[in-house]
């Protein structure tokens, strides 16, 4: 099956049924689990709800991601199924625009899916993909996403978790690392806990830390600013009043 279905630009929900083909292509593709198509419904309703924009705190917040990442010593951009079926071409984007790595950290893991997704990842430009080894633990789980390159997630002081769960974000948390969580639920446990909570549409969300990355690259100081400036309480705060309010 093609990653893509022919969606005409018309349609009034043309952005949101190409998102939902790409992950009905990644299941077929053995890159998403089925699991993830739940997810992606999950996060479209809170899409909707958000009026399917990126408010001005999430903005504040893909700066922030972008500074962060800038000014890590070892930034990784973790990637699970539905990320790598939505935005594989953007998170090789961002991680060549940053030096950060792309690591591949699955919940449902196996080594045909952790496998998959790195070939799709390298068919979209990425040089290199970490995650196949996983030699390292993150502690505290049980579960597969425990399982990390010592010298990846394992290492790294700047994590960006895209449509991360909550349990390994507090535990990564707990390890002292920097997290950049892209979720659409500023309720959720993840964004919560979130050192930069990014409520916003994955599809949007990495483009945009992406172009603040590339304007910040050379400007130390507005890097700092960007992080000084933003206030993860205030973002996850004006992302509910948006969905409750329409703000």
């Amino acid at each position: 099956m093609s990653d893509e279905v022919e969606v005409p630009e018309s349609h009034p929900r043309y952005e949101s049924l190409l998102t939902r083909h790409r992950i009905e292509a990644g299941v077929d593709r053995g890159i998403t689990s089925r699991q993830g198509l739940i997810a992606q419904g999950r996060g479209e309703a809170y899409d909707y709800l958000l009026g399917e924009r990126t408010i001005e705190s999430a903005d504040r917040a893909e700066r922030a991601a972008a500074a962060y990442i800038l000014q890590a010593d070892h930034a990784v951009v973790s990637v699970n199924g539905n990320a790598a079926a939505l935005v594989p071409g953007e998170l090789v984007e961002l991680a060549e625009a940053t030096g950060a790595d792309l690591e591949v950290n699955l919940f449902n893991r196996t080594e045909e899916r952790i496998h998959a997704i790195a070939e799709y990842l390298r068919e979209h430009g990425a040089e290199a993909v970490l995650g196949l080894e996983a030699d390292g633990r993150i502690p505290g789980l049980d579960h597969e996403r425990a399982k990390v390159d010592a010298d990846g997630i394992g290492d790294a002081d700047v994590v960006l978790v895209p449509l991360e769960d909550g349990d390994r974000a507090e535990a990564l948390g707990e390890m002292g690392k920097t997290e950049l969580v892209v979720d659409l639920n500023p309720l959720s446990r993840s964004a919560q806990v979130a050192t930069v909570p990014i409520i916003d549409n994955i599809v949007r969300a990495i483009p945009n830390v992406t172009a603040h990355a590339r304007e910040l690259a050379d400007d130390p100081e507005a890097q700092r600013d960007a992080i000084e400036a933003f206030d993860a309480d205030e973002a996850l705060s004006a992302a509910e009043r948006a969905i409750r309010d329409g703000e």
